[in-house]
């Protein structure tokens, strides 16, 4: 085990305490081995770092021979947001797909086995649940993450998730606080407004979070988003307001009564990075009330950690950001950690492989017009793909092809875009793709046909042209029922598309 490097004042400990950084490849470098020493105290898994089961319980051992007390977080809600199962598809649906079913037994379920998953490969830290109510239904980058719309029934199934998931050893997170739901703009990519006044805050964002520390959430995650109502000039995530004077006042004072770590966002997403920089951005979160700064989604490099570092510690000597509350924030990742460690040691929970596809079953919901036959015969599935948000990603795959493929040998896909559909027009693409499926019938899946134009007008112009065209949309149900029959996944994880390949062909 590496010595604790005595030289680095308590000062420079503490700033590196509460970074949770990111890094490259599947094994630890040697770079964030030496941090650790120096009193980096958390560090951040993405899908670039994950291979297998066995190489991510092999790459946790190896941090944790360098800190037995390391936080090792992930961003895995399962659904559409996998990084155990980045290029294959998560055995888990998502929160769209459980609020739907609506059983809390069920979610509390899925979420316990999902974080024994976790605490087998070494993480005792996620970034999950999603406690964000979707009522923007053009919402670009929540969707299907969240459990729904109403915020009574988002807050149940929060409280289930975090219980299940912290039942099995596992910090649970709860974001994107104070609510990311009734955004039309993905703060990757820019800074987000919600209008809503503070009656509405507290009547439908804030419901849900309430519920996650009534459960006993341990950490929560900050939202980049301005909210005027609590302050019209700084993102939730470095803004006072929100943070130590809605999130952590207590009760009686109108707040939440927070006492957990707060996380913030990816520091080096848009909405902080373009406007404050991720060095004053950080200084900034932590002086709101921020206790551990996430970064390394896009900037995984050691000169990233120790740009961090030395801003932190120079707003200190500045007197720009208090001692005070940097050793706070400190203290606070610090008892997580002892807390992972102790409700690790005591857990033993059973496995339940196939809870997963047994939610996506339930999730499935079928509309037909009485005249779809059964898939006999191999098909030709056409992919309607947006463009994946970046919370998503683009290396996970989606849709049934891969599912049916396995059921009914030969089948055979194409993926058809918003760039073809601008480029020759919907109806010329679906000319080009009814010359390619013959006389096979058609599949037609879709991800949130509501929120593309295009999309609906192809699917319109394919269900005319060919009306016993089949349709599965894994992505939110808000458009009418289309087709022969219509099936809604509500999410498009790997075994969302098996429950809807079983249901294409069952008889």
């Amino acid at each position: 085990m590496t010595t604790l490097t005595r030289s680095a004042d308590t000062l420079t400990r503490d700033a590196l305490a509460v970074l949770q950084p990111g890094f490259t490849g599947t094994t630890a470098p040697d770079w964030l081995l030496r941090r650790l020493g120096e009193g980096l105290a958390s560090v951040g898994l993405f899908g670039r770092n994950v291979a297998d089961p066995a190489q991510l319980a092999a790459l946790t051992r190896r941090l944790r021979s360098e800190r037995d007390d390391i936080l090792v977080a992930v961003d895995e809600e399962g659904g559409d947001v996998t990084r155990l199962e980045v290029r294959g598809g998560s055995s888990f649906p998502g929160n769209l797909a459980l609020g739907a079913v609506d059983d809390t037994e069920l979610t509390r379920d899925v979420a316990r086995e999902l974080g024994r998953r976790l605490a087998e490969c070494g993480i005792n830290l996620n970034w999950a649940p999603s406690a964000d109510v979707n009522s923007n239904p053009g919402n670009p980058v929540i969707g299907v993450r969240s459990f729904g719309a109403d915020p009574q029934l988002v807050a149940r199934h929060t409280a289930a998730y975090v219980d299940g998931l912290q039942s099995a050893g596992v910090a649970a997170c709860t974001k994107h606080f104070p609510g990311h739901g009734d955004t039309a703009v993905d703060s990757h990519h820019d800074l987000p407004r919600i209008a809503a006044d503070l009656p509405t805050l507290q009547e439908r964002e804030l419901v849900p979070f309430r519920a996650a520390i009534a459960a006993g959430t341990k950490a929560v995650m900050s939202a980049h988003i301005l909210l005027p109502a609590l302050d019209g000039s700084h993102p939730a995530t470095l803004s006072p307001a929100a943070l130590h004077g809605l999130l952590r006042a207590p009760e009686t004072d109108g707040g939440l009564g927070f006492d957990g770590l707060i996380v913030t966002d990816g520091m080096e997403m848009r909405a902080i990075a373009a406007t404050y920089g991720i060095e004053r951005g950080s200084v900034l979160a932590v002086a709101a009330g921020a206790d551990a700064i996430c970064v390394g989604g896009g900037l995984a490099d050691e000169d990233t950690v120790l740009r961090l570092r030395d801003a932190l510690v120079r707003a200190v000597r500045d007197g720009e950001l208090s001692e005070k509350r940097l050793a706070d924030a400190a203290a606070r990742v610090r008892a997580l950690a002892r807390w992972t460690r102790s409700a690790g040691a005591a857990v033993g929970t059973a496995p339940a492989p196939g809870i997963g596809l047994a939610a996506a079953r339930r999730a499935l919901r079928r509309t037909t017009d009485g005249t779809f036959e059964p898939l006999t015969t191999a098909p030709y599935v056409a992919a309607f793909t947006p463009l994946a948000n970046i919370a998503v990603g683009d290396d996970t795959p989606w849709g049934v092809a891969a599912e049916l493929t396995r059921l009914l040998p030969g089948t055979e896909t194409g993926t058809y875009t918003g760039e073809l559909a601008a480029t020759d027009g919907p109806r010329i693409l679906v000319d080009g793709l009814l010359r390619a499926a013959a006389d096979r019938r058609i599949i037609a899946v879709v991800r949130d046909v509501h929120r593309h134009p295009w999309m609906a007008e192809a699917l319109d112009t394919l269900v005319t042209a060919r009306p016993d065209t089949a349709v599965v949309e894994m992505g939110v149900p808000q458009a009418p029922p289309r087709g022969a029959l219509h099936l809604a996944t509500h999410g498009a994880a790997r075994v969302c598309g098996q429950a809807a390949a079983e249901s294409l062909t069952e008889r």
